[in-house]
Parts: C-alpha cells; structure tokens; sequence
C-alpha cells in the first residue's frame, strides 16, 4: 500500500503541466438583443402547455417516454458516459492480483514446489497532460451527446404539436366538405326536381351533379390525409404496430378554441441562441477538437511508466504468508520517439485542422440558429396578419352566397353564378383552416428555435 500511495502523490505532483491551447469560445459576431425575460413563454420546459390542451400535453409526455428515436439518444448518452469515466482511469494507478503455484525441476531431478501471491501496480505519468486532454475531450463529448439527446426532445415534441394541430386542422376541413357536400346534394335535388318539371336544362343538372363529385373527391382526399397524420402522429408517441391499428388518436379542443399567444416580440434575444441544443452540440464538439490538439502534441515527448510488486513466494504453498517468504521489486521505464516518418507531425496538423473544421461547423450552426429564430418571429407576425385578411375574405363569401342564394331562389341569376360563388365560399373557409393552422405552426417553430426549455448544461459554468 505504500507503493500505491508512493504512485499516487507521482500523479498529482505531475498534474500542472498540460498541452494544447486552453479553449476560448469564439466570437459568433450576434447583434444586440432584445429583453429575454419577453420570451419566457417560449423558452420554459414544457412550452406546448402554453397551448392550454390536455391531449396535447399527454401526448407529449407519451412520446417523451416512449419514442424510439428518444431512446436510442438516451442510450448514446451512457455509452458517453461510459467513456469519461474510462478515459479518467487512465489517469489512475493499475493494480491487479496474482498467484501461482507449480513445481520447478531439472535433468538432475524433479525439483520442489513452488509458490507465488503478488500485487502488482502499474502508472504512467502524465507530465505531458494526456490523459488529462483525454478527459477532457471525452467530457465535452459526452455533453456534446447530451445536448444532440435534447435536441431531439425539442424536435419531437415540436413534431407532436405541429401534427395534432395538422389534425385538428384535417378534422375541421372535413367537417367543411362535408357540410359543402350536403349542400351540394341538395343543389343536385333541387335541380333534377326542376328538370323533370321542365324548368331547368340538363346542362344545369350536370353542372350540379359535377361541383357535388369534386366536393365529394376533396373530401376523401381530406381523409386520407388525416389517416396518415394520425399514422405519424402514432409513430412520434411510440405506439405499436397493433395500437396503431385499434386504439384511436384522441382530441382535445379543436383548431379555433386553441389559445394563441396574443403578443410575439418583434425583436430577437440574440443571446437565448446560446442556449439552443444544437448550439450546444457544436460547441462541445469544438471543445472536444481543442482537446485533441493538447493530446496530439503530447506525442512528441516521452512516455515514462512507473512499475511495482510486492508479495510472497515460497517453496511450499503452507508457508506461502510466514517467515521470509515476502518480495517486493521497482522498476521504470521511457519510452521516447526519435523517427517516426513524419506520422506524428502529420497527426498534429490533422489535429489542427480538424479543429478548424468544427470551428466552421460551429459558426454555421450559430448563423443557422438566427436564422431560423428570425424567421420564426416574422412568421408569427405574418401569419397573423394572413388569417386576418383569410377571416374577412371568409365573412364577406359567407355573407355573398346568402345574397347569391336568394337571387338564384328567386330565378334572377342561374346556377352558374351560385356555383362560382359556392366555390370560392369553399376555398375561403379551407384557407381560413389552413391558416389557422400555420398560426399555431409559427407559434412551435418560434419555441424550437429558441431552445425550447432543453438545456444539458451551463456551457459558461463547463468552461470557466
């Protein structure tokens, strides 16, 4: 035990000297922002209760639990995990336990029995810093892992709300069709009623019977697309193939009594971009780059390493632990490059420039990030502004195929203009649904970009 604590103070006097540049963030060059404290609502853990929908927010908690694609990242996270703590035990004395028992002899005779029971204990010193860049490297790997596993939490959970409100807004346009579609075969009543009776034309009748067929087709076409957003939408929630197939995807409100946000800031908290996971990521990965470098050069100088063994030997086995049987030994070794062609010049540069490229990745991540969080905040405005106008082209239609109706009751107009305006009254309310539903998509899209309430850790704590 006095040699384990002998190689132990070793390292720890050894530990001061490491290798490679120390890491410093780099400048990402963002403009000033706005007060963060505006965008809490967007920002916070659980953003989509925001949208005040029970099913919303129990489907989130499912897929949180049970998606595929979320487990496999939380598994990448403990095989991370796994690697520092072995990378740190490098940094550690080895010991293991032997013994032996046997019997030596020569020409001359048999010989006698012998036995042996040893510790033994093994250290490299790390002068250079090494194993301490190894380190290093595997933690900022493993935070890099842990931010990409969150990265995939904001993306799945932004994926369930955009495909509820997908549906949401699927079960409102059907319910339009098919309210079209009653009105429709109506029309078709009407008109083959005139028709038999002799005051109205085959063209009316077929012209009718037409506009029925296409409502009839859109609102089939309508329904396909539901059964395959209710399809994705059980994937995301990690259903299996037999739930996907009984069990039925619930409701909550619908399109119009979700609850909007009433205000969006107009200006962009640049330094919440810092939170982002995938800002994260790369920033980790550069870490990790800059770790490596330190490890790289470490090969130029010599490796020494530190061997001990103390234990008992006999030439019986009953006195193995007794008398004068203990033994002990000491040794060392370097091990230093003097020709290696080149090969560890050639690694340090591949160690730079690697460094150099997730620099790039870095910086393109960050310029990613605000653009799509300055895109995110002008499609809010936008899209509000898109449903106003969609709202009053609907009310005013609503209010002309009343008018049109009543002159076409009347024999003032034929069925050609009730037509026209049936139709547009139908594309009016379909983009009315629509762009409802790209309202509450903005809405998602502004949480995602901004991080969404998913962080690993304090980036600026790591790397004081």
């Amino acid at each position: 035990m006095r040699l384990l604590r002998l190689l132990t103070a070793c390292a720890v006097l050894t530990a001061g000297c490491t290798l490679g540049p120390g890491y410093k963030r780099p400048d990402t060059d963002l403009p000033a922002g706005a007060d963060a404290t505006n965008y809490t609502v967007f920002t916070q853990q659980n953003w989509w209760s925001m949208f005040s929908d029970e099913v919303l927010n129990q489907m989130e908690d499912t897929a949180l639990k049970y998606n595929w694609d979320l487990k496999a990242t939380v598994a990448r996270v403990d095989q991370a995990r796994a690697a520092v703590t072995i990378a740190g035990a490098d940094q550690l004395p080895s010991v293991s336990a032997s013994g032996s028992s046997g019997r030596e002899g020569n020409a001359l005779g048999s010989g006698e029995s012998t036995s042996r029971a040893g510790l033994n204990v093994s250290f490299e010193l790390d002068l250079w810093g090494k194993y301490r860049r190894l380190k290093e490297s595997a933690r900022a790997k493993l935070l890099a892992t842990e931010a990409a596993r969150d990265t995939v939490r904001l993306t799945l959970t932004a994926d369930v709300a955009k495909q509820y409100f997908t549906m949401l807004m699927l079960d409102n346009q059907i319910k339009i069709a098919r309210q079209t579609l009653e009105a429709r075969q109506e029309n078709v009543r009407i008109y083959q009623s005139r028709y038999e009776a002799g005051y109205a034309t085959e063209v009316d009748v077929r012209r009718v019977q037409a506009n029925m067929s296409s409502v009839k087709a859109e609102e089939e076409n309508l329904r396909l697309q539901l059964s395959k957003t209710e399809t994705a939408l059980s994937v995301l929630l990690g259903k299996s193939p037999r739930a996907m197939l009984e069990e039925t995807i619930q409701r909550g409100k619908s399109l119009n009594e979700i609850i909007l946000v009433p205000d969006v800031p107009a200006n962009l908290p640049s330094d919440l971009l810092e939170r982002r996971p995938d800002v994260m990521t790369a920033e980790e990965n550069l870490v990790a780059a800059n770790a490596d470098i330190g490890v790289a050069r470490t090969a130029y100088f010599p490796s020494i390493s530190l061997t001990a063994a103390a234990g008992y030997a006999s030439n019986a086995l009953t006195g193995l632990f007794s008398g004068n049987s203990g033994v002990w030994n000491l040794a060392s070794s370097m091990e230093a490059p003097i020709f290696e062609g080149g090969k560890i010049k050639a690694q340090n540069k591949q160690a730079e420039a690697k460094y150099q490229e997730v620099l790039a990745e870095y910086q393109k991540t960050v310029q990613l990030a605000f653009k799509e969080a300055l895109d995110a905040i002008n499609s809010n405005q936008m899209y509000r502004q898109i449903y106003e106008s969609y709202l009053s082209q609907t009310n005013d239609m609503r209010r002309s195929y009343e008018l049109t109706k009543k002159q076409e009751d009347a024999g003032l107009i034929g069925v050609t203009d009730l037509l026209s305006v049936e139709e547009t009254l139908l594309s009016s309310e379909m983009n009315l649904s629509t762009a409802r539903k790209n309202e509450l998509d903005a809405v998602v899209d502004l949480a995602k970009a901004l991080g969404g309430g998913w962080t690993a850790q304090d980036i600026k704590q790591v790397h004081k």
